[in-house]
């Protein structure tokens, strides 16, 4: 019969610790890992927003917005755009406005 060994797994070190090891009781927290990187690439950005926001907005329309205009801004890594996860924040919430109490609140 084999007998099942626990081994331990030492911390690493440096940056990408910070992101698989989040405090607990956070958003962050229940993220998966590879969501919890300060720039996203756009596939990443997407479930981001879906998951943090509540936004449906697919990879397809975050390409659509970066090449006409209106999404969030970005930085390019060679030809691979990434979403830095303040500014995927700040247009999600630009994006959603105000909170209001009832309909005849709303805007037009």
């Amino acid at each position: 019969m084999l007998e099942a060994t626990s081994r331990e797994i030492p911390a690493t070190g440096g940056a990408l610790s910070a992101y698989n090891q989040p405090e607990a009781n956070t958003p962050a927290a229940s993220m998966p890992p590879a969501l919890r990187k300060p720039r996203l690439r756009r596939w990443e950005a997407s479930e981001y927003l879906g998951l943090v926001h509540g936004l449906t907005v697919a990879t397809a329309t975050l390409a659509k917005l970066a090449s006409i205009g209106g999404g969030p801004s970005f930085q390019k890594n060679g030809r691979f755009p990434l979403y830095p996860t303040a500014e995927l924040d700040r247009w999600a919430n630009e994006r959603l406005g105000r909170l209001i109490r009832s309909t005849s609140e709303a805007e037009g």
